[in-house]
């Protein structure tokens, strides 16, 4: 059976060659469940504080956080309440709340006018949380430069420059998403769990902490619960990345589910790294081979997005569900 990995994101940086091509073949193992768990520099601090500001915003009323929401954004600025997203495979909403923020580019960008829902400015709760914009935004940036490290190894291990992803993420639409999932318990009916069964559409996943268990990867057709070692960060594929590879990489599959008999709520920031929008995802031709043909077709970044974003229930004026 495949099994999730522990490798070291500091040793392929800072080690010997011989370092560097035990971390990128463990990372290639274990990517084959789609997850891998990595040491990292982050402070602990800064996710100390991060995560009690954003305990503090959700513990707001109702009408506080409603009042966050971006409309027509997508979900991919401010609050988004319980029971919108929606798995893609699907038609019962996730037991869950989320607040989105990501790069916001000056006017007259060439991004920020081609894509505004994706570089417009952002909106978060400073008047009801006093600070919490400049803590997010350090947030942001601190996880987005640790997926741009390890996107190095994944590039080795594909035979690639270790800086092949690194222009396509440079002001890539990357989004972190804070999700409070409330105690199953006031769920409105049995058919509801924290989020269903998915795939991410994104390159890669970056999760530096949770507060309870409740993650669990589809690993040969069975459930497994997923679960960082102590000062890891969780990292998962999406499906650009699986695109990109012609399959070589599959998307990792999981979802989130309280365990039996656990009646309290979990908090978890996740950050999607995405490519710029314009960027094509075009299989490698390392990735295609007479054993691995050529699965997929060219894609613009931007309209994959766009078509999870509906599916997924995100899309304002199209809601699919509910």
């Amino acid at each position: 059976m495949s099994e999730i990995l522990e490798v070291d994101l500091l040793a392929f940086e800072r080690g010997s060659s011989e370092q560097r091509r035990a971390v990128v073949d463990g990372v290639t193992r274990s990517l084959a469940t789609g997850f891998v768990y990595t040491r990292h520099d982050l402070s602990d601090d800064m996710l100390d504080t991060a995560y009690g500001m954003l305990k503090e915003f959700f513990e707001h009323p109702q009408e506080v956080k409603q009042s966050f929401v971006a409309p027509e954004s997508h979900g991919q600025t401010g609050y988004t309440g319980l029971l919108v997203e929606t798995a893609a495979s699907s038609d019962v909403p996730d037991w869950k709340e989320m607040l989105n923020w990501g790069l916001t580019l000056p006017e007259g960008h060439p991004l920020r006018t081609r894509y505004p829902h994706r570089y417009g400015p952002q909106v978060l709760p400073e008047s009801a949380v006093p600070g919490i914009t400049e803590v997010l935004n350090t947030f942001h940036r601190k996880v987005e430069d640790v997926q741009r490290r390890f996107l190095r190894i994944i590039a080795e291990g594909l035979g690639c420059h270790e800086s092949f992803f690194d222009e396509m993420t440079t002001n890539g639409a990357t989004l972190t998403r804070a999700i409070r999932y409330p105690s199953m318990q006031s769920a409105p009916n049995n058919g509801h769990v924290w989020a269903g069964s998915h795939g991410d559409i994104n390159l890669i996943t970056a999760l530096p902490r949770a507060t309870a268990p409740g993650l669990q990867v589809l690993v040969d057709g069975e459930w497994v619960d997923a679960v960082a070692p102590e000062g890891q960060v969780i990292i998962n594929t999406g499906m650009m990345l699986e695109r990109l590879t012609n399959g070589v990489i599959p998307t990792g599959i999981h979802r989130v589910v309280a365990a039996p008999g656990y009646t309290g709520e979990r908090y978890s920031v996740v950050q999607f790294a995405h490519p710029t929008p314009w960027t094509l995802l075009n299989p490698l031709s390392s990735c295609i081979t007479p054993q691995h043909p050529q699965r997929f077709s060219g894609m613009v970044s931007a309209d994959a997005l766009d078509l999870v974003l509906y599916e997924i229930n995100l899309v304002e004026t199209a809601r699919r569900v509910g």
